[in-house]
């Protein structure tokens, strides 16, 4: 028998036939999970709506708890392990939660749009809803067993047409708002359009409103709306045939799914202005309560910088740069502008100027093909390519030359790829001796330098001698006087660099030129996706090409049925081809007849879809009021599970656990639909979600052949320290566990072999929940013969009888209990379940050793173990004599009494080594304990007749006597 094994032989079985086996373990969970689901333990009642209980007292005035686990995903290849680390640990604390009293939330819903399921579709004609469907049947019967107490009524799934219906609800909220810096919030469109209609607000362009067609209103509204259609630089990947947000391309280019080439393309895409919200996204942050290293990515992904919008003249046009250095503008010796900027074009001369350096045209005969031929290969680099520090710096030059605003003098414009359109203006003024990357271009096509701040590191100012920029903000400006015949100039000579901003930044407000500014790095949310599986826009196009929203009355637009599911695909380097959506194949659904008010037209659907982060963007919503006909959700349950409160003051679930790397993404686009939200006075919260904790992962060992594939890893054999598979040696390293790595190990295989309840325990006790542990299937026996010792302590093996006593304990067990009490709860409170299962342990461990177990103890020890392994206690629990379930019964208090020890031992040193070992009690002072040292017998004897030259005490346990 392995050591893995539970021993539960024939000859056990005829001996002890009511030991804790597997097969028990296996019949009180279904047994137990059967009640739950048939008592609805788990409901949590509404304080209005259909999930209202009416036999419950005030819901309103119930402390309340709203515990989310992180959007899963149904993959057909179902759970390993490692999937439900997270899950156990909710339920765990939500288990806790319900036994103090609190009305706890706690569901799981499923986020079942997304491309796996529509490949899955391409590759089989299986409609993705059918396969969708079977995995998340699947995953809930997985869930299930392992005693999740989940309110299922709750549970949602975003594939859900009613789901959906909501999603779309919500674009329409966001689509017909904008945002209003004045009011520093968002604000439906119909204000907007009543503003330009009365005159109180002006037409861009100094327009007459009534005078613009249909068109030209939209294409204004366009500018404002809070979701908005546009021609946009995008990420598209021709052999997935759907475009890609920034995060879904890798550091090489490629597409994350399939590692296909990715090409930037100018293509019409639905966009949504998250930027709108950028200040209060960071602000906000303060009101929650995060991990610091979360809000942190948040904010560099936001990336706020203050500094100064500088206009530089290219005849009669002008390049706009945004700087966080103004103070530096008389070191501007070039200019850089991204290759997809629209200004190139427009500035690019017929022929190079005379005495062009041969290495700044790229081997072109003229500044067209040069700026062609650079673009082509900018182009086939993605966004982090681009930003990524190259040895070589590449670029050509337009033929161009700006006017530097503070010098006058002319500076030639170059266009690079490591300047992005989507940071700041798509244009740089560079500055060679002061920035490290225009440095390093600076030297590769010998451009001019200037030094104009003073370097403190002993370098001269002349920086051709130098290896490097000098970058600091500590020191003073230089080289920075307006020169001769420059009419009107300033000088910013001997000035700090911060007091050098404002000036020139005054300086250039007054022409017109400039003016102080803020940026962001944050773009707006590339919200389309060339595919078939997700949720339709409600969105439909007149003759005329004008949008319109559908009202509410039509939704949801459902996901149309399709012959073929996939993306029109080409060649995976054809980066001159353009999206082609599935949903443009069923022509009946596209061109459709509605009266939208005006009598029955004939519209053109959108046939985008919305990318698969928009159902999660809400879901904490649904899952307050999942069957709300009329509102998204009811206001009244809102406010009580998600309102601000003087703890929450932006409200929000109170603990919402997932992975670190939805840091910025999911999260940020939540926290953006719910502002929007909350602006519109849907909901009374300001954030989704107001504690988060991210737990880590479950890792396992990866075997690897001689060709570096993974094989089997519960086929391998280990001798003498080497590893071998089918007699091949093979190379072991740590990675992730996951069926394409063949080391998964599914959460069944584990129930089978020892109960839902070993396993959740084994977790549970791997190690702190945020840190990342590695998986080992031999280990788990250990929480499994605890849970039989707890077993044992409370029933008999032979014959199932109450082996506990009706004894009153005595003081050392009742100080056994309460510390272990007062330490759990501790424990449970910080989400430490790692050390509240070893706490449990111990005191299970002093029982077994004290030979008998008093009912009052037992009865709280397995109060104590019921949120950690739930199916065995409630059993315990019923079996002590109590008819109902243990879920909502009280918690146990620890006795304050019983946690402070009666004494503890005190330890004397005399020049370092220990001499005695004092019981004294715990609140005696420094100055008691070092009498009661001194006066010890062998101490004294000790001692001797040396000199005692000093003596430390430290209550309650240490003395330290130094003699002489």
């Amino acid at each position: 028998m392995s050591e893995t094994t539970p021993a539960s032989g024939a000859a056990d079985a005829a001996t002890e036939p009511f030991r804790y086996s597997a097969a028990l373990a296996a019949e009180i969970e279904s047994r137990w999970q059967d009640i739950w689901e048939k008592e609805g333990t788990f409901h949590a009642p509404n304080p209005a709506g259909d999930l209202a209980d009416p036999a419950a007292a005030d819901v309103a005035a119930r402390p309340h708890s709203f515990i989310m686990d992180m959007f899963p995903y149904p993959s057909g290849a179902g759970l390993h392990v490692g999937h439900p680390l997270g899950y156990i640990a909710t339920d765990v604390f939500a288990r806790y939660q319900r036994m103090n009293g609190f009305n706890v939330l706690h569901t799981l819903g499923y986020d079942s749009f997304g491309l796996p399921a529509e490949q899955y579709a391409v590759q089989t004609g299986t409609h993705p809803r059918v396969s969708t469907e079977a995995n998340i049947a699947n995953m809930r019967q997985q869930l299930r067993r392992l005693g999740l107490g989940h309110d299922p009524r709750r549970s949602i799934a975003t594939i859900d047409p009613e789901y959906y219906r909501w999603t779309q609800w919500i674009f329409l909220q966001i689509f017909n708002s904008w945002y209003d810096e004045q009011a520093h919030r968002a604000r439906p469109i119909a204000e907007l359009v009543t503003e330009f209609e009365g005159g109180t607000r002006e037409v861009p362009g100094g327009r007459d409103w009534a005078a613009l067609s249909g068109a030209e209103r939209e294409e204004v509204l366009g500018e404002y709306r809070l979701a908005y259609a546009k021609e946009v630089p995008v990420n598209w990947c021709p052999g997935l045939g759907t475009v890609l947000s920034n995060e879904e391309v890798t550091a090489d280019g490629r597409s994350e799914r399939g590692n296909f080439p990715v090409f930037k393309s100018n293509l019409r895409q639905w966009m949504m202005r998250i930027t709108a919200y950028s200040d209060r996204l960071i602000s906000d942050l303060d009101l929650l309560d995060w991990p610091e290293a979360i809000k942190l990515q948040q904010r560099n992904w936001i990336g706020r910088s203050e500094g100064a919008r500088v206009d530089f003249a290219v005849g009669e046009r002008k390049i706009t740069v945004f700087t966080t250095r103004p103070d530096t503008l008389f070191g501007a010796t070039y200019m850089v502008l991204a290759p997809e900027h629209d200004l190139v074009d427009t500035i690019v001369p017929a022929s190079w100027p005379e005495g062009t350096p041969e290495s700044w045209t790229g081997g072109a005969a003229t500044p067209a093909e040069a700026v062609t031929a650079y673009r082509a290969a900018a182009a086939a680099k993605s966004d982090v390519e681009r930003q990524v520090e190259a040895k070589v710096k590449t670029g050509v030059f337009t033929g161009a030359h700006a006017v530097n605003p503070v010098s006058g003098e002319p500076v030639p414009v170059f266009i690079a790829d490591y300047v992005l359109m989507g940071y700041g203006t798509g244009a740089i003024m560079a500055v060679p001796a002061h920035d490290h990357r225009d440095f390093a271009f600076a030297r590769a096509f010998e451009l001019p330098m200037r030094c104009v701040v003073a370097p403190t590191d002993g370098r001269a100012e002349d920086p051709s001698g130098w290896d490097d920029a000098f970058d600091t903000y500590d020191s003073v400006i230089v080289n920075s006087a307006h020169t001769e015949g420059t009419e009107d100039g300033v000088s910013l000579n001997g000035l700090s660099v911060t007091d050098a901003k404002a000036a020139v930044t005054t300086w250039l407000t007054a022409r017109g030129i400039g003016e102080g500014t803020v940026n962001y790095r944050l773009r707006d949310w590339l919200f389309s996706r060339q595919r078939y599986w997700g949720e339709p826009f409600p969105i439909v196009y007149d003759e005329d090409g004008v949008m319109h929203a559908l009202p509410e009355s039509m939704l949801p637009v459902e996901v149309p049925q399709v012959d073929d599911y996939s993306p029109h695909t080409y060649d995976p380097f054809d980066s001159t081809s353009t999206p082609k959506t599935p949903l443009s194949r069923n022509e009946d659904w596209v061109n459709v007849e509605l009266d939208l008010g005006d009598g029955v037209k004939t519209y053109r659907r959108e046939t985008n879809t919305m990318p698969n982060w928009a159902g999660s963007c809400w879901y904490e919503l649904r899952y307050i009021d999942p069957s709300n006909r009329e509102q998204v959700v009811d206001p009244a349950n809102e406010r009580y599970w998600l309102g601000p409160t003087e703890e929450k003051p932006g409200g929000g679930a109170d603990l919402y656990v997932g992975g670190a790397e939805h840091a910025v993404l999911h999260l940020l686009y939540a926290r953006f639909w719910h502002k929007v939200l909350h602006d519109l006075g849907h909901v009374s919260s300001v954030e989704p979600f107001h504690k988060l904790f991210n737990q880590g992962m479950i890792t396992a060992d990866v075997y690897r052949d001689e060709r570096g594939f993974p094989v089997p890893a519960a086929e391998i054999e280990e001798r003498d320290g080497q590893y071998f598979w089918q007699g091949e040696p093979v190379k072991r390293e740590a990675g992730k566990m996951g069926k394409s790595l063949k080391n998964a190990v599914a959460p069944d295989e584990i129930a089978d072999e020892y109960g839902a309840d070993t396993l959740r325990l084994y977790e549970m006790s791997m190690g702190p929940l945020d840190v990342s542990r590695p998986w080992d299937t031999r280990a788990v026996v250990g929480s499994y013969r605890f849970l039989q010792r707890l077993w044992r302590n409370i029933v008999s093996e032979s014959s199932g009888e109450l082996v506990v006593t009706d004894e009153e304990p005595d003081e050392a067990t009742l100080r056994a209990l309460h510390k272990a009490v007062d330490g759990i709860r501790a424990d449970m409170a910080g989400l430490r379940f790692n050390t509240a299962v070893a706490k449990a342990i111990e005191l299970n461990n002093y029982l077994v050793k004290r030979g008998s177990t008093p009912r009052s103890v037992a009865e709280q020890v397995v109060l104590m173990v019921a949120p950690l392994a739930p199916h065995i206690a409630e059993e315990l629990w019923r079996r002590l004599g109590h008819g109902d379930s243990l879920a909502h019964t009280d918690y146990p208090v620890a006795d304050p009494a019983y946690v402070v020890d009666e004494s503890v031992t005190c330890v004397v040193q005399i020049k370092g080594k220990v001499k005695a070992r004092l019981e004294v009690a715990p609140s005696i002072s420094d100055a008691e304990l070092e009498a009661l040292a001194l006066a010890d017998p062998a101490v004294v004897a000790a001692i001797g007749g040396a000199e005692v030259r000093k003596v430390i005490a430290r209550a309650p346990k240490l003395v330290n006597i130094v003699t002489g």
